[in-house]
């Protein structure tokens, strides 16, 4: 018997398990200014990103995007050749 009301399907928006990080000590979470020195739980350079274990999705041109959405713009360093030219 295939009914409809005898299946559910549940939705939400949010994480069960917001944080991967299951080693000692924690990492930084994904709010926090070192948020980038979470260790990696997925790397796929060949796409250009990573995934950190607070959540962080890192991509190559340092540009993050939170678990909740916010975007972080790309932050590259300054080589010692841009520098030299700026000045």
């Amino acid at each position: 018997m295939n009914n409809a009301s005898s299946r559910s399907t549940l939705t939400t928006t949010q994480r069960k398990n917001a944080s991967m990080c299951q080693h000692q000590p924690a990492c930084p979470t994904a709010f926090s200014a070192d948020r980038e020195a979470a260790k990696p739980v997925a790397h796929h350079p060949e796409q250009g990103w990573s995934l950190l274990c607070n959540g962080v999705l890192l991509f190559e041109d340092t540009g993050e995007l939170l678990p909740d959405g916010q975007i972080i713009a790309p932050h590259r360093s300054l080589t010692a050749e841009q520098v030299a030219t700026a000045a």
